[in-house]
């Protein structure tokens, strides 16, 4: 199948990863990225000024490219990832140019991103969602029937063994770490894990945490997101790697039960703890491939369990990677997902 692929092609975003994996599977491609269009990472005050001024122009001249790219490639299938800048309009177009129409939706909440997710939501052949509940979301807010659960997976370009040097665990290297946007929920849980075992070498990486309150957590935070073979390497140099799973917000019916990095992780090589739950057990063995946590005061106590034992630790971490190659790569979510629009 000759794909458009619609979505950020950054080295380390999760879209940029399930294309090049339509890509290994045989696909042709070509690949919209409103990165080249949107202007969206600005920290000035003025720029983001401007950039919210400019954005209608810029979401406009995004989707006239992608009219173009299908006029010139003709694809049998136009896949969005996510898809906060594409407008209902330009799937109209796809579909009176024959194409069929996917959407890739990863996150919680279909409300949380603008209005044209919504918009165009109702407009699409089918749907891939990562949320198991995003089933039920998908139905009892807009009718929508043709809806398949596939989890994310990990990147074998990006989440994979690295080799590490001494100025890599200097920078990296710490007992535990937490990789993601802050919220309230994660604040909670790592300022409580700091507070109960004040002595471990905590390191958060990620966006927002200049929201966090709390004085434990303050020589925790690195203050800035790591992506791509950053995120990699930071990963293999965590002795503990967090999954700390969002919560629920307007718009979704439940928080995370599973995440991008409930795969990136084992990817990498990494160890990881993850919050337990019905969902997040069945990828992985407890105490076999994953540790597992339900509450912060149990996350505290496995993180200390597991720090003290060097064997088991490392014995499920090996474990852990081993079930993510067989079972959790984008390459084999890129199989399922081809299987189901080659019948649409």
């Amino acid at each position: 199948m000759r794909i458009l692929c619609i979505g950020p092609m950054w080295r380390g975003s999760n879209a940029g990863g399930l294309f090049r994996a339509f890509s290994r599977e045989g696909c042709p491609i070509d690949v919209a990225d409103e990165f080249y269009y949107v202007s969206l990472r600005s920290e000035n005050r003025n720029l983001k000024i401007a950039e919210r001024i400019l954005r209608p122009m810029q979401e406009t001249e995004f989707n006239n490219s992608i009219k173009k790219q299908i006029d010139i490639l003709s694809p049998e299938i136009v896949f969005v990832f996510k898809g906060t800048f594409v407008r209902p309009e330009t799937l109209h177009y796809a579909r009176a140019k024959g194409c069929k129409l996917a959407l890739f939706y990863p996150d919680v909440s279909v409300t949380a991103h603008g209005k044209n997710i919504p918009g165009c939501i109702p407009v699409y052949d089918h749907i891939f969602t990562t949320k198991t509940f995003g089933i039920k979301d998908m139905y009892d807010k807009y009718g929508v029937k043709s809806v398949t659960f596939i989890p994310h997976g990990f990147d074998p370009d990006i989440h994979r063994p690295l080799k590490v040097s001494e100025r890599d665990r200097k920078a990296f290297g710490c007992d535990v770490s937490y990789i993601a946007v802050w919220s309230p929920k994660k604040e909670k849980y790592l300022a409580h894990l700091k507070e109960t075992l004040p002595g471990i070498n905590l390191k958060v990486w990620g966006g927002q945490w200049e929201k966090a309150t709390s004085p434990a957590l303050k020589s925790s935070l690195m203050g800035v997101p790591v992506t791509g073979d950053l995120y990699a390497m930071a990963i293999q140099c965590s002795t503990i790697n967090l999954g700390i799973l969002n919560e629920r917000v307007t718009g979704a019916s439940s928080g995370d039960l599973i995440t991008s990095r409930t795969f990136h992780i084992p990817g990498a090589q990494g160890f990881m703890l993850h919050e337990r739950n019905e969902e997040s057990v069945l990828y992985y063995k407890e105490n076999e491939e994953a540790g597992f946590f339900d509450g912060p005061e149990e996350m505290a106590a496995q993180v200390k369990r597991f720090l003290a034992d060097d064997t088991l630790r490392e014995r499920i971490r090996i474990a852990g990677h081993k079930r993510a190659l067989a079972d959790h790569s984008l390459n084999v979510r890129a199989r399922i997902i081809l299987g189901t629009l080659s019948g649409l």
